[in-house]
């Protein structure tokens, strides 16, 4: 066989990174992205536990050095028996945060404290921790750790894009709000939010050092996280190397020798550049 044009070539190479790109992104979403989670979850049950134990845990915005705690930062376990739902939630509603399960919105105060705590999660990709609680139920019980103890919270309202808003919080009360995305799995048009309220007497809290309007767009609903985006550019530009390196090798070395040496490669690379990918996307899909 005549060797390609470099034109052609390159053609090839492209087509070889949008094949790699394709399955990489088909495998994050529904394999590797779930195990990622698990492990995730696995180190920050063990860290948040420890901090419990020592009565270190957060209890506020700010950590025992008096710095803002760090996105990622564990700050309560959640438990929801109706759906056999436990999760370590992480401080911050980033995409990228949102990666390693729930995340707490960081202009509400903790679960237990007076408020409205609001708590972010997944509804299909990684592991889609909050794919089932459109199936809870008007007196399902959320119960919630943190470092000031263990709250119970009684759901009174799941409802859509539309439908009624809850009353008012009475002054020293705290409720929970629960939100992911609706519609089709990956395909979101909208939010679902669950309301509960708690079964006993708030606790105080320290100030939040954000305001709701002050809240980084990236931390809002549905919104990607664009801050790693020279990652990604990386990634692709590695991606591309190893394509144009694969379709010279296909004609100089052979085609087992090929898929021998750049296979293993190529799925590494690809799913570097598709979890990076990932953050680009809605938070709660």
């Amino acid at each position: 066989m005549p060797p390609l044009s470099p034109r052609l070539q390159f053609i090839r190479a492209v087509l070889v990174l949008v094949c790699v790109l394709s399955v990489a992104m088909l495998l994050e979403f529904t394999i590797v992205s779930s195990m990622q989670r698990s492990a995730a979850q696995g180190r920050m049950f063990d860290d948040l536990r420890e901090q419990l134990a020592q009565g270190t845990a957060p209890i506020g915005p700010t950590g025992d050095d008096g710095r803002q705690l760090a996105l990622g930062t564990p700050v309560a376990f959640m438990e929801i028996r109706a759906i056999g739902l436990t999760q370590v939630v992480s401080e911050g509603t980033t995409s990228g945060v949102l990666l390693d399960g729930p995340g707490h919105r960081r202009d509400t105060p903790l679960p237990g404290q007076a408020g409205t705590s609001v708590i972010f999660g997944r509804r299909a990709a990684f592991g889609g921790p909050f794919s089932d609680i459109t199936s809870l139920r008007v007196g399902d019980v959320i119960t919630m750790t943190t470092g000031q103890g263990t709250w119970n919270y009684t759901v009174f309202s799941i409802r859509a894009e539309g439908d009624p808003v809850p009353p008012p919080l009475a002054a020293g009360s705290s409720r929970l709000l629960l939100v992911t995305a609706a519609g089709t799995a990956y395909l979101p048009n909208g939010l679902i939010r669950v309301d509960a309220e708690l079964d006993g007497q708030a606790v105080g809290g320290a100030p939040r050092l954000i305001a709701p309007a002050a809240l980084p767009q990236e931390e809002r609903a549905l919104e990607g996280d664009t801050s790693t985006a020279w990652v990604l550019a990386l990634w692709l530009q590695l991606l591309l190397v190893l394509a144009v390196a694969t379709v010279w090798a296909w004609f100089r070395w052979g085609r087992a020798q090929t898929w021998i040496v750049f296979t293993p490669l190529l799925i590494l690379v690809g799913l570097g550049a598709a979890g990076e990918i990932a953050r680009l996307l809605p938070n709660l899909l």
